[in-house]
């Protein structure tokens, strides 16, 4: 079984991630996680921390001379920010500064305060905070190296931000070598020059903007997943880990909801055998019967506006009960460009849990030779 823990807040000294049930053998490259981190910390819209935050890791304990162990691997990802912090966060003593009693709309924050009876929503918004999802980036990037190990790969592209879509329709690996470069990380260049402009407005304007982002995989063969068990499905931990992504709010496999308006003739996958067995189109985003069908695998996630604006929303004063302006804290413009990195990051651990509980094995080699063995038999049946 492959799992993670991640511990930490905003502004604490550090986050901490530990991912077990990585099998021994699997390269790792300090300057690799380092790269994958940076990833998530670019894009047009992104707020002042991400100028300063470094991301600088340390790893404690699962990797020897570049190798797993098969063993726990445990990282740590200091806060640059941390000393400007270390009163108000620090671990023992009175706390220090001010309280935040005016709770965000949008956020965690009043929600929190109510379950954990507290009068201070810091207590809540410093874990709630999408800082965590660096430590995710670290599970990323160990369930990529497993996925590579395998032939899979796991990238993504943005769709849409504050209402203006991308015309792309990516098909093979290829169209995604140079999605980085791109600000907003969009495949439609001049999409993505309208998108970085409605950024610009919305900061004249002190809002915010949200989007659409989609995750594609690429070399996944048929079969991955079962039809079994609701829990063992993969469109079930497919939808899950990318919802559990901060500012999340709807997932979609394939063509998702835009099937739902259409008949069936036009919303399915026509099977054909021309030398081997394939699809006519790809609408079902790659999964059927919450299996891979041998299909690049599609998840598409909508990201709400970022909750914290610059011109605050009417929210109520918890101390006093009466109106006022939400707390501001340090944030984005827009997030979604980052958002996708992170969505790459939690499908290959979907993908990457999968994969290891199908095909086990202790070490790296053990996992390649059950999953070549696998590909292998489904490609000697008739018209595979």
């Amino acid at each position: 079984m492959l799992r993670f823990l991640t511990a930490g807040e905003s502004h604490g000294p550090a986050l901490v991630t530990i991912v077990e049930g990585l099998p021994k053998g699997l390269p790792f490259s300090t300057k690799g996680l380092s790269t994958e981190l940076a990833r998530r910390r670019h894009g047009y819209g992104r707020g002042g921390r991400m100028a300063v935050e470094q991301d600088e890791v340390e790893v404690l304990g699962g990797v020897r001379h570049g190798l797993t162990l098969g063993s726990p691997v445990a990282v740590v990802i200091r806060n640059t920010e941390w000393p400007k912090w270390d009163s108000v966060m620090s671990v023992e003593g009175q706390p220090t500064g001010a309280r935040v009693s005016r709770p965000r709309p949008g956020h965690a924050d009043l929600a929190g305060m109510l379950k954990y009876d507290t009068d201070d929503a810091r207590d809540i918004l410093e874990r709630a905070s999408a800082r965590e999802t660096a430590a995710r980036t670290v599970v990323g990037y160990l369930s990529k190296l497993l996925l590579d190990k395998v032939g899979i790969r796991v990238v993504s592209h943005v769709r849409s931000i504050g209402g203006i879509a991308s015309q792309a329709e990516p098909i093979d690996l290829v169209d995604f070598l140079d999605v980085d470069t791109d600000p907003v990380r969009c495949l439609d260049s001049a999409a993505s020059q309208k998108m970085m402009d409605a950024i610009d407005r919305a900061t004249e304007d002190k809002d915010t903007l949200g989007g659409v982002f989609e995750v594609v995989v690429f070399g996944a063969p048929a079969g991955l997943g079962s039809h079994v068990h609701y829990d063992r499905r993969l469109d079930t931990r497919l939808a899950g880990a990318v919802m559990s992504i901060p500012a999340i709010k709807g997932v979609q496999v394939g063509d998702g909801f835009d099937s739902a308006h259409a008949p069936g003739s036009m919303a399915h996958d026509e099977i054909v055998l021309d030398e081997q067995l394939d699809r006519r189109s790809n609408r079902a985003g790659g999964l059927e019967g919450g299996m891979t069908n041998g299909q690049p695998l599609r998840v598409s996630a909508a990201m709400k506006p970022i909750s914290t604006l610059m011109r605050p929303l009417q929210t109520v004063d918890m101390d006093t009960g009466e109106d006022a302006k939400a707390v501001r804290e340090r944030s984005d413009v827009c997030a979604v460009p980052a958002a996708s990195v992170v969505g790459e990051q939690m499908v290959a651990f979907a993908l990457a849990s999968t994969v290891r509980e199908q095909f086990g094995g202790d070490t790296a080699a053990d996992l390649k030779g059950a999953f070549d063995r696998y590909v292998g038999r489904i490609e000697a049946r008739p018209g595979s």
